[in-house]
This record gives C-alpha cells, sequence and structure tokens, in this order.
C-alpha cells in the first residue's frame, strides 16, 4: 500500500446510533492522517492527499518510536494545551518556513491519535472488518507513548453518550460510530458520527463575493463584546439562486457602510497574530491566492445560524443560514448567547 490513500468519511446525523454491536469513539478534532511507515521513511498524508509531513517533524519522529517498522494507520494530528485541545495552535503549524516549524514543534508540540490500521508487514488490512482492524491495532500499539495515542472505543451507548456530553469540555467535538462488520472504504461515507449543534443570532457586517462572479459567496458575522463588534466566523453554503437574492437584499446595506463601520480600519487588512479577534480581509493560511477581500455592510441585519462549536472566541467551522431576525436589534447579539461547555481533563480523554 503506497501513498496517497483517501480517508474513509462518516455521514453525519443528529442522534446517537444504537444498533447492536457499534463501536464508538470520541471525535477528535484535529487534522485527519494517514500514516505510512516503512522503516526509516515516514509519510504524514492529509484528508486532500496533500503531506503533512514536513509540518510535523516531532510525529514523524514519534511514529518512529511507537508504530511497527512497516505498517499504515489512519488517525487525527491534534495539539493538546492545557486540558484541552487547541485548533487554532495547529492551524499555526502549516507554515512555509522551516525555522518556524521547528520553533513550534517545540513550543506546541502536536499529537497522533490512531483509530484504525489498514496495513501491517505485506498484510493489507483493508478488507478486515473494523472489529479485527481494531483489535490488531491495539496489539500493535499495546505500549504507552508520551504523543501516540489509540483512541478510546466503547460498545456500550450509554457510555457513547457520556462522552458526546462531557469530551466536547476537552475540545472534541463529538462521537463516531462504527459497525463491527465494517471494511475500511477509502473516501466512502460509510461511519456516522454526531457532532454538537447549536444556535447563535449575529450581526451581518459584510459580504465576500463568490469565486464565480457576481453573488454572494458568504456573509461575516460579528458578536458584541466590552471591545465593539468582533468578527466571529461565516455563514455560507446557500443555492446559487439565492446568492444572487442576497446582493439584491443586501444592496441597501451597503450605502455609507464603511463611513462608521466598526471594522473600517480592517479593510483588507492582514491577519493580526492575537489569534482572538481575527479580521475579515485575513489571507488564507490554506491558500495564499484566495481573495478574501470583503464588501462592508451597515452592522443592522440580524441572522440565526446554526454552528457546532467555537474555537476561542470564534466559530470553528462555517455557520448555516437559518433566517433572517428583524425582531433582534443588533447590539443585543452578543457573546452571552453562546453555550460554553463544561471543562473536562483532556488527559482522562487521553488515557481511554
Amino acid at each position: 500500500m503506497l501513498p496517497p490513500v483517501k480517508p474513509m468519511l462518516a455521514k453525519a446525523t443528529t442522534k446517537l446510533p444504537t444498533a447492536e454491536g457499534l463501536f464508538y469513539e470520541p471525535k477528535w478534532d484535529g487534522f485527519r492522517c494517514i500514516v505510512f511507515r516503512d522503516g526509516d521513511e515516514v509519510e504524514l498524508g492529509s484528508r486532500n492527499e496533500r503531506p503533512l509531513t514536513r509540518y510535523f517533524p516531532e510525529v514523524v519522529a514519534a511514529v518512529k518510536e511507537a508504530l511497527p517498522e512497516r505498517c499504515v494507520v489512519d488517525g487525527e494530528i491534534v495539539v493538546p494545551q492545557g486540558d484541552r485541545l487547541h485548533f487554532e495552535s495547529l492551524l499555526q503549524r502549516i507554515h512555509p518556513a522551516r525555522s518556524r516549524v521547528d520553533l513550534l514543534a517545540e513550543q506546541t508540540p502536536a499529537h497522533l491519535v490512531a483509530f484504525d490500521l489498514l496495513a501491517i508487514g505485506d498484510e493489507s488490512l483493508m478488507e478486515t472488518p473494523f472489529a479485527q482492524r481494531r483489535a490488531r491495532l491495539r496489539e500493535v500499539l499495546s505500549g504507552t507513548h508520551e504523543r501516540v495515542h489509540v483512541t478510546a472505543v466503547t460498545q456500550d451507548a450509554a457510555t457513547a453518550q457520556r462522552w458526546f456530553d462531557e469530551f466536547e469540555g476537552a475540545g472534541l467535538d463529538g462521537v463516531v460510530a462504527k459497525a463491527p462488520d465494517l471494511p475500511y472504504g477509502p473516501d466512502q461515507r460509510l461511519m456516522t458520527k454526531v457532532k454538537h449543534v447549536r444556535t447563535a443570532d449575529c450581526v451581518v457586517a459584510g459580504f465576500r463575493w463568490h469565486k464565480s462572479g457576481p453573488i454572494v459567496g458568504s456573509l461575516l458575522l460579528g458578536l458584541y463584546d466590552d471591545g465593539g463588534l468582533q468578527h466571529i466566523g461565516v455563514a455560507a453554503s446557500f443555492p446559487m439562486a439565492r446568492r444572487a437574492e442576497l446582493v439584491e437584499e443586501l444592496a441597501p446595506y451597503r450605502t455609507d457602510a464603511l463611513d462608521t463601520h466598526p471594522w473600517r480600519e480592517w479593510a483588507n487588512a492582514e491577519l493580526q497574530a492575537d489569534g482572538e479577534h481575527r479580521m475579515p480581509g485575513a489571507q488564507s493560511r490554506w491558500n495564499a491566492k484566495k481573495d478574501l477581500s470583503w464588501v462592508p455592510l451597515r452592522p443592522e441585519l440580524v441572522v440565526e445560524v446554526k454552528y457546532d462549536q467555537l474555537e476561542g472566541r470564534r466559530l470553528r467551522h462555517t455557520g448555516q443560514f437559518l433566517r433572517w431576525r428583524p425582531d433582534r436589534e443588533p447590539g443585543s447579539c452578543t457573546y452571552d448567547q453562546l453555550d460554553v461547555p463544561v471543562r473536562y481533563d483532556l488527559a482522562e480523554v487521553f488515557s481511554g
């Protein structure tokens, strides 16, 4: 088995499945990674098949210490800080400068959480039922390592529900369910995932154009705190026809928008390094050529969005537009409405 191999995916559901014999695992919040090891050669493949190897030298070293001489393992690269995972620190690792990567490898070292074994030696396990692959994984990673872990697993639905409720406080974002007879299907949605879903009323303070033309690509969202209106993320995933309609709907709010806009000094600005108050005109870490310029709107519209979790003070993923809220005053849209999970010790999750 040679890289690249696309990871097996999961289909989303809103309720924990309870079929007989299911295996449940915590859903880790990091970079999905297929690890290939052949002696001293190690390759860390990402979900989009681009190698992550150069960005995580400490994970490469840990793989050489903990994994069998020749194997292929599916897992997740995460960065723990204190008692929880810290996705923002993980994003910082995608940097072109080797000196910067090496520095961050020391300051915020990443860990590998393994949850499937695809090959060992000359033997492919792709068609082997998951229950057997899991047993083999536990067998070949029976020792303990500071930065390589085997994910926790249970076949008790009540325990899985408790994980879903508690582990979010450690930075995990749900639970994954796998059938015991499941073969490994690259790029196929054969697993099931349950993620946290919440709603928030946010101020619409601008938008970005869609890459295909003069239609709305995403809405820029904000919430108020003592420092004013903070950019917390975007809402997108509109049908193409709806994107065109939004251009006309938002047009009245473009008039004189920048004159008193709370983000007027941010227009087309570069991303600052504090990681908390993110500027809407920031350069994408994943694609330096991507146009992230934005069109300011007078911050008078309120929208209800669906989201899964926060990372620091902003949405971890793109929010989903639900409805306009003409009954809400923009000034009432504050961080106080957001549900903050109870803290949970990440060490207890790692201990399995």
